[in-house]
């Protein structure tokens, strides 16, 4: 316990240290402050806003808990989510201080100005682990029991669902709009000055892939190492050496992670960009792996737990891998698309289609073989462990992932202030990798997230099945023998069940794309509004209203986030209550394959077509301003929203469902009774 405290604390001042460090460095000039402060204060004012339409759904279910479940439940659900809300804003203004030093310091060379931004993306990485171990950890000691600190976990992703669904309808749609009528119809950059929408479009970097992705991992980090404990608990009926295991490793996954960032040094060249970040990856992968040894071995627990953790390691390394390869200029996959954009936007979208479906073979293959590795040497708390493993360097992932705005911010920021062409030719180098890297922590945060539900459902059959024997409803539910659960698929509750959850990822993602697209018709129309009525616009004599773009993406992501939240919290509360636990039992199955494979395709399919249109600027296929480049930005276009919104917004969905299923289980149980 004093280790797990020691290492959370130990993130959140090293952290500290990079904050202070990063404060030395210049911001530029007046032009570029004036510009940076632009997107800090509609950042902060998003964060604003969307924290106080939380905080009224989250004091209703904090009062709901508290009532149904008692005190515990309550408190640990509130704080849950406030620290991951102040993971996110925290991680969040470190970016947006750091976007204008990378800016300037391109000025310097590359080396310089890629050491800023991903000391920048790491802040968020360490306050987003450090803060999840310090939480789960400290409830635990609390409460010496484990089943007590779920309500954190549930805290933790109904603001990651918040996070993902709110922020990614924000910048997806400031970027629809920006890039619609911009680039294609008015034929201006991407970051262009002259563009209304372009400050809206850096905002949405932030709140989306910074905050977004912080409360994203921070709930999985979270809710895995519950899912372990709780396992490990049911094994040993009591709290013990299986119950402390996954907190251990995080512990030790926090030190791999810090070293991996300070492994993480000089780039000659842009081919070095993503070796680099690799390198600190590999660093931090070998030195969990060793320490894992060691943890095991002191602890006096059976190797296989450790074999287990090995294949967590593998399977998030493979990940990674496959997402690249999907996703990078550098390969087929990427350079396809491109092709395919010579025909027109048709051709285009039905080859980013094709791509994005099957980006989905490859991931599922190593996550069933981590699963079946796990399983062989550990049975169902073995899964739990490779996936605690598997999360275990998040503060080097979410260091990757956070780098993206900040290159992406660091662009604008250069290409607004008219800097020097050599300038914005390093900081369009970052910002490329910066796309990879994006794309990469999705994929490896789309499967955590499928491998914690999986260990929250085990939990869930192993619950089902106590409670039910607890209530005496052992011949109501055809169970004997002991509390062996068996979800018969002849029974139709369960059959409907799986419908249910198989078709919850699907209407999720139709209202998140929905949600972008009309936000998106208000940029526009507003977007073209503007360069019709202030005609000095285009000319640079006139500034545009740039803070109208960002009011409304703000209004509308605000308002448009509250039903696929809705549709979240609700539909396993009806199921269970209507149809019973095995029903649920189902939907929860149903929503973790379904939502798993969706999300791959979705979030890879996206950054693909990004990259594609990436590739074509790059001088490719005739360049920017040719039919073939504009098919691209239409792909993008459709890609957006796939890969930034609906797609990341899959993982807290298929969390929030398993999290309601064990709050409210005993609930449900004795409503059957009644019934």
């Amino acid at each position: 316990m004093i280790l797990t405290f020691l290492a959370g604390l130990l993130a959140l001042v090293f952290a500290g240290y990079i904050v202070m460090d990063l404060m030395k460095h210049d911001d530029g000039t007046e032009k570029m402050k004036e510009i940076s402060n632009a997107i800090k204060v509609g950042s902060r004012a998003y964060l604003k806003r969307q924290f106080t339409t939380i905080a009224i759904f989250a004091v209703i279910l904090f009062i709901i808990l508290t009532v149904a479940l008692g005190w515990q439940t309550g408190v640990t659900f509130i704080t849950g989510a406030l620290f991951s809300a102040l993971a996110g804003y925290i991680g969040m203004n470190v970016s947006v201080m750091t976007n204008t030093k990378v800016a300037n310091a391109a000025k310097e060379g590359l080396d310089k100005a890629f050491r800023l931004a991903f000391r920048g993306g790491a802040v968020t990485g360490l306050f987003v682990v450090g803060l999840s171990l310090l939480g789960v950890s400290f409830f635990y000691y609390i409460f010496n029991d484990p089943k007590l600190i779920i309500g954190f976990g549930f805290g933790a992703s109904l603001m990651s669902l918040f996070a993902r669904v709110g922020g990614g309808i924000f910048t997806k749609a400031a970027d629809v709009g920006a890039d619609l009528v911009g680039k294609i119809e008015a034929g201006i950059p991407e970051d262009d000055p002259r563009n209304p929408a372009v400050i809206a479009d850096n905002v949405g970097d932030n709140v989306g892939d910074c905050a977004g992705m912080g409360a994203d991992l921070f709930e999985s980090y979270a809710i895995t190492a519950i899912a372990a404990m709780l396992l490990g608990f049911l094994i040993e009926e009591s709290a013990g050496s299986l119950t402390m295991y996954p907190l251990v490793l995080g512990a030790a996954g926090i030190i791999a992670s810090i070293i991996g960032i300070l492994f993480v040094r000089k780039v000659k060249d842009s081919r070095m960009i993503m070796m680099a970040m690799y390198k600190g990856l590999v660093v931090a992968y070998v030195i969990a792996a060793i320490l894992f040894y060691f943890v095991t071995d002191y602890m006096l627990l059976d190797m296989g737990f450790y074999y287990a953790s090995l294949a967590g390691l593998g399977v998030a390394f493979a990940i990674v891998l496959i997402t690249e390869y999907y996703t990078s200029k550098k390969y087929s996959p990427v350079r396809s698309i491109a092709n395919a954009s010579q025909t027109g936007p048709a051709t285009n979208i039905i080859t980013g289609l094709a791509v994005g479906l099957e980006s989905t073979t490859l991931p599922a293959i190593v996550i069933c073989a981590g699963i079946l590795v796990s399983y062989s040497f550990g049975g169902i708390y073995g899964i739990a462990i490779a996936t605690m493993a598997l999360l275990s360097v998040t503060g080097l992932i979410v260091a990757m992932d956070s780098y993206g705005p900040i290159t992406d911010n660091a662009g604008g920021i250069a290409e607004m202030s008219n800097l020097d062409p050599e300038v914005r030719k390093i900081t369009d180098a970052l910002d490329s990798v910066g796309n990879t890297t994006k794309a990469v922590t999705k994929g490896f945060a789309i499967g955590s997230a499928a491998l914690a539900a999986l260990a929250l459902f085990a939990f869930y059959t192993q619950e089902v099945g106590q409670v039910i024997m607890d209530n005496n409803l052992a011949d109501k539910f055809n169970l004997a023998g002991g509390s062996n659960l068996v979800f018969d698929l002849g029974m139709p509750s369960i059959l409907i069940g799986l419908f249910i959850g198989g078709l919850l990822p699907f209407l999720f993602s139709s209202f998140c794309m929905r949600a972008v697209g009309r936000a998106a018709f208000d940029v526009v129309n507003e977007v073209r509004r503007q360069f019709k009525e202030i005609p000095g616009i285009m000319k640079g004599k006139a500034k545009p209203d740039y803070a109208r773009c960002v009011d409304i993406v703000t209004i509308a992501s605000l308002k448009e986030m509250r039903i696929p939240a809705f549709i979240a919290v609700t539909a396993p509360l009806l199921v269970g209550f209507l149809l019973g636990p095995l029903a649920l039992g189902g939907l929860l199955v149903g929503c973790i394959i379904t939502g798993l494979l969706l999300a791959l395709m979705m979030a890879t399919g996206g950054a693909s077509w990004d990259n594609a249109k990436k590739f074509i600027e790059d001088g490719n296929y005739g360049g920017k301003g040719t039919p073939t480049h504009t098919a691209a930005v239409v792909g993008d276009t459709v890609g957006d929203p796939f890969k930034d919104t609906a797609g990341p917004a899959l993982n807290p969905l298929i969390k929030v469902v398993n999290m309601i299923a064990l709050l409210f289980l005993e609930l449900i149980v004795i409503h059957c009774l009644i019934i």
